[in-house]
């Protein structure tokens, strides 16, 4: 066995690092403390273990003048480590600005409460923009005889006493010939991946074409439950609704089938109902009362659209835009000057924007005819939603090929 005192150091190797040789000669000195603040002192080792709790402990000017002691009379913590207040003392807390909790009001609604999306979609002029106002009860999407009416998202909330469904009527589907109209198809396919179920409508009064067979193979894709919606169910017989009631059902794999009148509001109740199962459990999205989000503005150009649009030919609805430019107060002091009129009426400036002169021709008509026959028919509806009475100023545009021009698209808010 090996004495321990006759072991030597192993030699340092040369790729250590070494201590400077003046470090190793002589031992370091520490500089000797300076003075301590005025009434400063160490505390003793118990005195850290003993010191005050601010969840416990009252405050100093609270302290009994004969010097008792309180501390048997600690306050009670709650789970979070906030004291339980009882009597006048939680009143106290509760009305001072220094609380460190705030009531948070949060509306009663059923534990049973559905609430969720229900897209609508299917080829141009199916009859999806009436049939969600139909199940809205009022008109939030324009309608048209024309295709291709609808070129954004318009959302429309249905309430019902334990459910909220919010119905997203999206533009149709369709082979796009211009950059709108493959923006308009992406913009459809987006809304689709965030819905709860979708509604594909089918007209009742049009045999089952490419378009539709097109659409039942995207939403084949989905994990998403599919209603087909047999719609304009008013305009054909019952043998000629049942035909197509069985041609939509060997057309696809559907969740449901329902045949709907929305002019006649036939049927409407029933899909509704269709849709509630598929709804989740949640609180309400919307406030009680509110039926749609659409913007002001918004809604403004698409009255002026819809009123533009009746009566033209075939190939001018897809060259429409209509742009709010500016709506002015009278009753804003800013607005002093640019006000025409009379009568304190809200100011509503608007342009129609076309892709060719000829077009701008035909929807200002002989003399201006046509025009003020639009600005009258739209006056009517922007009157209707803003609840006042609207001097409406409408002027035509040219851009030259904007369906197509990804700039002009920007411009115009697509």
């Amino acid at each position: 066995m090996t004495d321990t005192a006759d072991q030597t150091a192993p030699e340092a190797r040369d790729d250590q690092p070494q201590a400077p040789e003046e470090l190793l000669a002589e031992p370091l000195e520490m500089p000797a403390p300076g003075p301590a603040p005025a009434g400063f002192r160490f505390p003793t080792d118990a005195e850290p273990m003993d010191g005050p709790n601010p969840l416990t402990d009252p405050d100093d000017d609270s302290d009994a003048a004969d010097g008792s002691d309180d501390s048997d009379a600690a306050v009670r913590l709650d789970a979070d480590g906030f004291p339980i207040l009882d009597g006048d003392d939680a009143a106290d807390t509760a009305d001072s600005p220094d609380s460190a909790r705030v009531e948070i009001v949060v509306p009663d609604f059923p534990e049973d409460f559905r609430a969720g999306f229900a897209c609508i979609v299917g080829r141009p002029n199916a009859g999806k923009s009436t049939l969600t106002n139909a199940m809205v009860g009022a008109k939030i999407a324009i309608t048209s005889g024309r295709p291709q009416t609808t070129r954004h998202n318009v959302r429309g909330v249905i309430h019902k006493e334990n459910a909220q469904i919010v119905l997203v009527d999206t533009p149709g589907l369709h082979r796009p010939r211009t950059l709108l109209g493959k923006r308009l198809n992406d913009l459809v396919r987006e809304t689709l991946a965030d819905v709860d179920v979708v509604v594909f409508c089918i007209p009742a009064n049009e045999k089952i074409g490419p378009g539709d067979r097109f659409i039942t193979r995207d939403l084949a894709e989905l994990r998403t439950p599919v209603v087909a919606v047999v719609t304009k169910a008013d305009t054909v017989t019952r043998e000629a609704l049942a035909a197509q009631l069985l041609a939509v059902s060997e057309l696809g794999e559907w969740a449901d089938i329902v045949p709907v009148s929305a002019q006649r509001n036939e049927q409407i109740d029933v899909l509704e109902e269709v849709l509630l199962k598929y709804m989740p459990l949640s609180p309400p999205l919307y406030p009680t009362g509110e039926i749609t989000d659409e913007p002001q503005q918004v809604m403004i150009a698409e009255l002026v659209r819809e009123a533009a649009l009746e009566g033209v030919r075939d190939e001018l609805p897809h060259s429409l835009a209509v742009v709010v430019d500016e709506i002015a107060d009278p009753d804003d002091e800013r607005e002093v000057g640019r006000i025409k009129g009379a009568g304190g009426r809200l100011q509503v400036r608007v342009s129609l924007v076309v892709e060719r002169d000829s077009q701008k021709a035909i929807i200002i008509g002989k003399g201006g005819r046509r025009l003020k026959e639009v600005g009258v028919t739209a006056r009517k509806g922007i009157e209707q939603l803003l609840g006042r009475k609207v001097y409406l100023d409408l002027h035509v545009r040219t851009a030259k090929d904007w369906q197509s021009d990804p700039k002009a698209l920007a411009r115009l808010g697509f």
